[in-house]
């Protein structure tokens, strides 16, 4: 069965509605979508969030934290109970945190005898998956040429592909990249307040770690997903409640990105969470996802970058093949 088959028609032994849990290195998250026979697709029918930090301290110590562990394992649990109440089919699946720590299998047993299984992405899996979530959004349709930016809390994916003639898609360009926010944390910037000579040392760090830099033109449309995009553009807006009609395809500029990197640094993280718009739990990363984003905008020669909603779980979500596959591994 080809990738668009398993995107437009759902076996006929699956359930109408399914679940995807992305156990993250900061967060967990899920999103539950229908079966929309009328229309053809899946239709997100709800989505929540929670700021676990299952990957805090790992860089430094190859391990995920008690407290890190416990508070996703609780999120999990109230997120599969959330989606077998709404009859949808569940998987999960953890991503750089889990890829890193030595002791992964333990928070899988875990997981597994609460009920809420997990498996693990791959690197790259993480990055065509989430090359895929835009590739497949319609708001991106006619975009020849297009470059996708994942930060997380360990490590930031970055695709770029070119649109063939016959609709597919060419990957110019696919890594995985260890650095998150996290990790910098962990690292290069443990202070509250970061200051400007820590800013100038940590950029050239992550300059390093990236290790390229693209030719003018050669990233197409930039995208950016997960909650540094989000959070940023909800901040601008001030937006007190969650809004992704706002947020999604909302454009973020080089310069605001570096603003905001430059006024959120020298903050205690009390001050961060009493931004307008700041999602609980990530003002104490908030201004590290900003400065990634910036290095990577930076190395890809880009302008800006256009905010998408959607991440790698909504390929899983629209796809008989990856749905099956993350399931086989939990």
């Amino acid at each position: 069965m080809s990738m668009d088959e398993s995107q437009s028609n759902p076996s006929p032994s699956a359930r109408p509605r399914r679940a995807v849990l992305d156990v993250g290195s900061n967060s967990v998250l899920l999103t539950i979508c229908e079966w929309n026979e009328v229309e053809g697709r899946w239709i997100q029918i709800f989505e929540d969030t929670a700021v676990t930090a299952l990957g805090e301290g790992t860089k430094s110590t190859g391990l995920l934290g008690e407290r890190g562990m416990t508070a996703s394992l609780e999120a999990m649990k109230r997120f599969f109970e959330k989606a077998q109440a709404l009859g949808a089919s569940t998987v999960a699946a953890a991503t750089m945190a889990a890829r890193i720590a030595t002791n992964a299998e333990d928070f899988k047993t875990r997981a597994l005898a609460q009920g809420t299984p997990v498996g693990i992405l791959t690197g790259d899996e993480e990055a065509e998956l989430g090359f895929e979530s835009v590739a497949n959004d319609p708001r991106f349709s006619a975009d020849n040429r297009i470059s996708i930016i994942d930060p997380g809390g360990h490590s930031t994916e970055v695709t770029t592909a070119l649109r063939q003639p016959d609709g597919s898609w060419q990957t110019l360009f696919k890594k995985s990249h260890a650095i998150g926010t996290l990790g910098l944390k962990s690292t290069s910037l443990p202070e509250e307040q970061i200051n400007g000579l820590s800013l100038l040392r940590a950029s050239s760090e992550i300059d390093g770690v990236i290790g390229w830099r693209t030719r003018p033109n050669e990233a197409g449309t930039c995208v950016v997903l997960g909650a540094t995009g989000t959070n940023l553009v909800s901040i601008r807006e001030k937006l007190t409640s969650w809004q992704p009609e706002v947020v999604h395809g909302a454009w973020l500029d080089y310069e605001e990105v570096s603003k905001a990197v430059g006024w959120m640094s020298p903050m205690t993280d009390t001050e961060r969470a009493a931004i307008a718009g700041m999602e609980p739990g990530r003002e104490k990363t908030i201004h590290l996802g900003a400065l990634i984003l910036e290095r990577f905008l930076f190395a890809l020669g880009a302008e800006g970058c256009v905010v998408s909603v959607r991440g790698w779980r909504h390929a899983v979500l629209e796809s008989d093949r990856w749905f099956q596959l993350v399931e086989s591994r939990s």
